[in-house]
């Protein structure tokens, strides 16, 4: 079992009661939103590091290949091209 450290935080009301109802409605508990949606967070900013390193080693990304990743990015995450998930077939 991964080893856990326990925090005390505070939030806006609204914010923790947003919180509260994501967490239930996903069948976790606030803890674990809370830890699910940070690793998210810390996964997306690695992400943007990598780009930024990248680009400051070869150049800015064009225009083709930054329509190139969104395609890619929307395939996997089973999108459209206009960002709406894709209906399934019957």
């Amino acid at each position: 079992m991964a080893q856990r450290q326990k925090r005390s935080i505070s939030l806006p009301a609204e914010l923790a009661d947003a919180i509260e109802k994501a967490a239930s409605s996903e069948g976790t508990t606030v803890s674990g939103w809370l830890a699910d949606t940070a690793a998210h967070r810390l996964r997306l900013d690695a992400g943007r590091r990598a780009i930024a390193e990248w680009e400051t080693d070869n150049g800015p990304l064009t225009a083709a290949e930054l329509a190139d990743g969104l395609a890619r990015a929307r395939a996997l995450l089973g999108r459209s091209a206009a960002g709406q998930p894709k209906k399934q077939s019957a």
